[in-house]
């Protein structure tokens, strides 16, 4: 063990751990660049390396990638990586009131230890954590997404049955495209861009990103409030804030390990697993979604965690446990090392050097992911808003042309940003959509084949119920519905009156009127899923069916309630009406001249006219010009890095 951990720390390994943190936790802070890419656009760099020092460098870039993510879900509200989503969730408020910088600082630590966890688990548990992984069938992937989904209870503002709307439409919009389980095309309406479904990163980016920056230029107000004084990195109140919350970052580091284990699972759910448990068992002030940093140790040891993970079964057994495990499985074929049971023996020098390599690239993301953090919270700060505005915007654009390359992505991208904005106001909130999007596809494919082996052995309710793993997430999954509303549970058995609510002012017609009709259209979208199915086959159709009517059923549920208890849940607006509108144009404008101008002149206009739709003040020609300037320089570098640096083939257009 003592030559593999020397050899780690030789100094070339040295570099490329450090080189391969920085670079990973940079792309990972970048809208669309999620890990797996960020270790996919550099994998080639390592063909002519060692093994050890190939795995190395691939490792670091995976580590950082996921803890890069937290960067814009703290600061912008958008998650860098899916794994991120959770630390939106309370980082984001944190930022608002003045804390990023504490929340990025905790992110980081919390970051840290999930990531030692998960090596020291890769090190020492490896096979008998890969054999029960492999203890995991459909049914129990089935139930792990609807365990994931008991989250909505916690994430729904106040408002469960929208927030299981919300969730059936996000499953529901997972289904668009061919089905996983009978290869059939559904829900496209004859569109060629929707026969491969709706890209997740660029849901997650237009359903989060998109809804922020229409309601920044609405108002004349700062993004983040500016701190008083330079506070640093506040290293002290965060390692006070993870030892009182030490037990839940243990915790949810174990989470995150079992859950990367778990083949095709991944950090997303590994987060809102971990973020769910640790909500659930919150006593501390103040309450989950309000800016408690338990939120962001939870999501953030969770994920990181999945790396060390993730890697027990690609070593173990040569089954990728999360999408970058992939990439680096096919790194390790082109180095000529093959994966299985005798790579701890056969290759051992290979392997133990390449752990050690991570608890070195994980403990050098502290002082990398503090660096970085400080730098992109003063630069996000001090921002004015109208060079604000339009750099996040060109790069929610290029990070989801990115990912596939596809301007109809972009295209629906800011659509689906203006459908989040649109639901938001009328009290859906958006977290319960991204959830069922991530997780709808998971569901159905453990749903249809559970339903498949159930039908064939004649004991559908034992397939469903019966496995002593199923029982079990099926008891946490009931405890996560259940628990926010357990006051008034248990109030109710007591027999006595459960806590008054905040008297509220009885809602106009027009807004009774307005929620009738967004509840009326989600109906609708139910209705169309159901005629959709009709001409199905079985595999296809059973699970949109199923979500379908159960959505119909909240529905009713909720237009009783308006028009009955005249409970209407919608989100006040106030601003500029005619910028808020300006923004998503803007941006479509923009997308569609691609083809003709190419991608850096449509950036550059649609850049411009951003900063002029989000700046208030009044400015000589001059501040208009360095203002300008400022901008054009930011989406040029950008440009130049994407084409250059990562190689994304950015259209150059019909003109030019």
């Amino acid at each position: 063990m003592i030559e593999h951990l020397l050899a780690a720390l030789s100094p070339l390994n040295l570099v490329f751990a450090l080189l391969g943190v920085a670079a990973g936790t940079i792309i990972g802070a970048i809208p669309g660049l999620t890990a797996t890419m960020a270790v996919a656009v550099l994998v080639p760099i390592t063909f002519g390396l060692p093994p050890q020092s190939a795995l190395i460098l691939l490792g670091a870039i995976y580590t950082g990638a996921i803890y890069g993510g937290a960067y814009a879900a703290i600061l912008l509200n958008t998650p860098g990586t899916p794994s991120a989503i959770g630390t939106t969730f309370d980082g984001y408020p944190m930022a608002r009131r003045g804390d990023g910088d504490l929340a990025v600082s905790v992110a980081c630590l919390s970051s840290v230890i999930g990531g030692l966890v998960g090596a020291l688990a890769l090190l020492l548990l490896a096979p008998p954590l890969a054999r029960a992984a492999l203890a995991f069938g459909p049914t129990e992937y089935f139930w792990l997404a609807i365990f994931g989904l008991s989250l909505i209870a916690a994430l729904s503002t106040g408002d469960f049955i929208k927030g299981m709307i919300g969730a059936c439409l996000g499953i529901l919009m997972a289904m668009i495209g061919l089905s996983e389980t009978s290869g059939e095309v559904r829900f496209t309406f004859g569109s060629q861009t929707l026969l491969g479904g709706i890209e997740v990163v660029s849901a997650l980016i237009g359903l989060y990103c998109i809804p922020v920056l229409i309601d920044l230029v609405a108002r004349p107000d700062r993004h983040l409030e500016h701190p008083p004084e330079t506070r640093g990195f506040r290293l002290p109140e965060a390692l006070r804030i993870l030892w009182v919350e030490r037990i839940n970052a243990l915790r949810s580091s174990a989470i995150g390990t079992l859950v990367g284990a778990l083949p095709g699972a991944g950090g997303s759910i590994a987060g809102l697993v971990a973020y769910s448990e640790a909500r659930r068992v919150n006593r501390r002030p103040p309450p989950y979604g309000e800016g408690n940093p338990g939120g962001i140790v939870a999501t953030e040891s969770a994920n990181n965690a999945t790396v060390g993970g993730g890697f027990i079964p690609t070593l173990v057994l040569g089954i990728p446990g999360t999408p970058p495990d992939a990439v680096i499985l096919g790194a390790l074929l082109v180095q000529g090392v093959r994966t299985g049971p005798a790579l701890f023996s056969g290759a051992s020098d290979i392997v133990y050097t390449f752990i050690f390599g991570l608890f070195l690239a994980t403990v050098l993301m502290l002082p990398v992911g503090l660096l970085i953090g400080r730098f992109a919270y003063g630069a996000i700060v001090r921002a004015p808003k109208s060079a604000l505005v339009p750099v996040v915007a060109f790069m929610t654009v290029i990070g989801t042309f990115a990912i596939r390359n596809s301007m109809s992505d972009v295209l629906l991208m800011i659509l689906l940003g203006v459908i989040g904005w649109l639901c938001k106001l009328r009290g859906f909130a958006v977290s319960p959509i991204v959830l069922g999007l991530i997780l709808g596809r998971i569901a159905e494919k453990g749903f249809v084949q559970s339903w498949t082996i159930g039908s064939a052995i004649g004991d559908l309710p034992g397939q469903f119920f019966g496995r002593p793993l199923s029982l079990a997430i099926i008891a946490m999954t009931a405890l996560g519905f259940i628990y926010p509303f357990w006051p008034r549970i248990s109030a109710w058995l007591r027999r006595r009156p459960a806590a008054p609510r905040a008297a509220q002012e009885a809602p106009s017609r027009a807004r009774v009127l307005l929620d009738l009709g967004a509840i009326g259209i989600m109906a609708a979208v139910a209705i169309t899923a159901l005629v959709q199915s009709a001409g199905l086959g079985r595999d296809a159709a059973v699970f949109p069916r199923t979500i379908a009517i159960a959505m119909l059923v909240f529905c009713a549920l909720a237009a009783l309630r308006t028009l009955v208890a005249r409970i209407v849940t919608d989100e006040p607006s106030s601003g500029s009406w005619p910028r808020r509108i300006a923004l998503p144009l803007v941006m479509l404008i923009a997308a569609m001249l691609v083809p003709q101008i190419g991608f850096l002149a449509s950036g550059l206009l649609m850049g411009l006219a951003l900063m002029v739709v989000a700046e208030y003040r009044p400015h000589r020609p001059s501040g208009w010009l360095i203002l300008a300037v400022s901008v054009a320089v930011a989406i040029l570098a950008f440009t130049l890095a994407f084409r250059d640096l990562l190689a994304v083939p950015l259209p150059a257009g019909r003109l030019f």
